[in-house]
């Protein structure tokens, strides 16, 4: 008689992030990066997931969002490539929404009013991030086709990690 084995549970989850990027003059978008696949880099699955379960002193949580004209980040970099405003850190503030029980929403508006560039810049990346400062840690972040941001434009950004 044969033996039987028992394979054992099986359980996988797959974690991925997107992004989309517009800029809204006199509010309507005049430019738009569609949904992109992101990068999420080392410490971000280490600092934002793992260290948070364990309730860890080196977990972090995103509160910011930065942009830039850089290069998108391999999985060891800890800061976006090309940063606008490091002098400053004017990283904005993003608002989080659960979507579905399996996607974390984050959403950020660069006001033409808040003055977070001061002549037209071109833009290439995006990330997510905790602090302010430069003490700060990457989460995820990538490039897109570049696009020509104005100082009298918005720019409404949202970033979601999603868990399937």
């Amino acid at each position: 008689m044969a033996t039987r084995t028992r394979k054992a549970p099986h359980s996988r989850v797959r974690l991925r992030g997107f992004y989309r990027v517009n800029i809204l003059e006199n509010g309507k978008v005049v430019g738009d990066s569609g949904w992109k696949e992101n990068q999420i880099v080392d410490l971000g699955y280490s600092h934002y997931l793992l260290d948070l379960l364990g309730k860890s002193s080196t977990s972090k949580q995103i509160s910011r969002m930065c942009l830039g004209t850089g290069t998108a980040p391999n999985a060891t970099h800890n800061t976006l490539n090309g940063e606008l405003n490091t002098a400053t850190y004017t990283r904005t503030t993003v608002t989080y929404a659960n979507v579905g029980s399996r996607t974390a929403r984050f959403t950020a508006t660069f006001a033409s009013s808040s003055s977070h560039i001061l002549a037209a810049t071109t833009l290439q990346n995006i990330a997510i991030i905790n602090d302010t400062t430069s003490a700060g840690t990457l989460m995820a972040g990538n490039t897109y086709a570049t696009s020509q941001w104005n100082t009298n434009q918005d720019l409404q950004a949202t970033y979601e990690i999603r868990f399937s």
